[in-house]
Order: structure tokens, then C-alpha cells, then sequence
């Protein structure tokens, strides 16, 4: 990114609060800090931030409760952190609108390098947005979502064309079903997995060995060039 990063950091544990913030100023980000739901708001009423850190155990409203309602209303990137690391809590901040999710305690450098994968995720996904994205013979317009094999267009469902979307934006990273059941409205596991078949049969050479739409096992899916 072009300009420093600007990050606010919402947990109710005032010296982790303090630690945190002093360490990613330390590394080159701007940083403001929120005790609960109340001052984040505020927070963000007066700055444009590019990434949140929440925490889930926050006073007045939880920090799960909190990312479902602000991302009703924006895209911007959050990083959910917990003292609690059950697979459930981690499902239930993923499925809130949550990017990433790290369990109490953590290692900083880990965090850090989370951080600046989703930025940058996001700066080359804001980079495509009027671009198209290309594998073998096949291009994939990310603005009208139409797909096309060298000057033919190829036809593909809306619920096609969302995956592909999804896919083609991580550019090469893996996206979990969850994720793609959330971000497709909250269809299915089996549903994802039909459209993925489907989508195979209309950009693979042998389908049942695919070469751009992949599985990562036991997690999802990915697409490479």
C-alpha cells in the first residue's frame, strides 16, 4: 500500500491492548485503540481504516456480535482474536464476516504476518476490480463477471460466476467452503461442491483431474493460472 495503514485494535485487556498497539506502531502502522464496542464506533466514525482487530470477549456487545453487525455495512478486513480456541468460536467468527481468526495467546510476528497477507490481498484485489484474470486459454472479467476460452464466451450460472469470482480474486490462495458458503449467501457445503464440478466441466481438459480449479483437502478450494 501506498500510504501507512491505518489499524484499529478493539480488546477490553488494557495492557495486551497497549502491547499490541505499541508493536504495530513499531512496525510502520497507524494505530488506534478501543476498549469496547462504544469507542470503536466513534473510532471509526472519524477515520477510514484499512483492518480491525477484534477481540471476542468484549464488554457491552461481544466482538462476534459486533463483526456481524459492521459488516453489514463494510468490507473492511478483520482479524478476530480469542482466549477461547474450540473449533466453534472459530467457526462462529468466521461466519460473522471475520477474514482471520488467531486464539489468545499468540505469537506478534505471526500476527504481523497476517496482517500484511490481507493487505496485501486486498490492494491486489482492488487492483483487479477493472481487470481480467487469466489461466491457460480462459479469461475471467472481475467487473461483469463473464467468463470467455480465447474470444468465445463461455456460459456460466450467477452462482458459477460467484465462485469464480471469489476464487480468481485470492489469486492462488485457498478459500475455505465456509468462506465461500458465506460470501454465496450461505448456501451449502454440497452446493459449493456441485458448482465446483460444474465449473469444472467447463474449463477443465479432464475434469476429474483438474488443472486450474483445485481441492485443498478438507478445507476448499483454489484456482491457479
Amino acid at each position: 500500500m501506498n500510504n501507512i495503514a491505518k489499524i484499529l485494535v478493539i480488546d477490553d485487556d488494557t495492557r495486551l491492548r497497549s502491547l499490541l498497539g505499541r508493536f504495530l506502531e513499531e512496525n510502520s502502522f497507524e494505530v488506534h485503540l478501543a476498549k469496547d464496542v462504544n469507542e470503536a464506533k466513534d473510532l471509526i466514525a472519524k477515520n477510514n481504516f484499512n483492518l480491525l482487530i477484534v477481540d471476542v470477549m468484549l464488554p457491552i456487545t461481544s466482538g462476534i456480535d459486533f463483526t456481524s453487525e459492521f459488516r453489514k455495512k463494510s468490507a473492511i478486513p478483520v482479524i478476530m482474536l480469542t482466549a477461547r480456541g474450540e473449533p466453534d468460536d472459530r467457526i462462529k467468527g468466521l461466519e460473522s464476516g471475520a477474514d482471520d481468526y488467531m486464539p489468545k495467546p499468540f505469537e506478534p510476528k505471526e500476527l504481523l504476518l497476517r496482517i500484511n497477507n490481507i493487505l496485501k490481498r486486498i490492494s491486489n484485489v482492488n487492483h483487479l476490480q477493472n481487470s481480467v484474470f487469466n489461466f491457460g486459454d480462459f479469461s475471467f472479467n472481475l467487473k461483469d463477471c463473464r467468463l470467455k476460452k480465447a474470444e468465445d464466451f463461455i456460459h456460466i450460472t450467477e452462482s458459477e460466476a460467484k465462485i469464480l469470482k471469489i476464487l480468481c480474486e485470492e489469486q492462488a490462495k485457498a478459500v475455505s467452503r465456509e468462506r465461500l458458503s458465506q460470501l454465496c449467501g450461505g448456501i451449502d457445503d454440497r452446493s459449493i461442491d456441485v458448482q465446483i464440478t460444474r465449473l469444472r466441466r467447463k474449463i477443465e481438459i479432464n475434469p476429474k483431474k483438474p488443472h486450474y480449479l483445485q481441492t485443498v483437502r478438507n478445507f476448499g478450494y483454489v484456482i491457479y493460472q
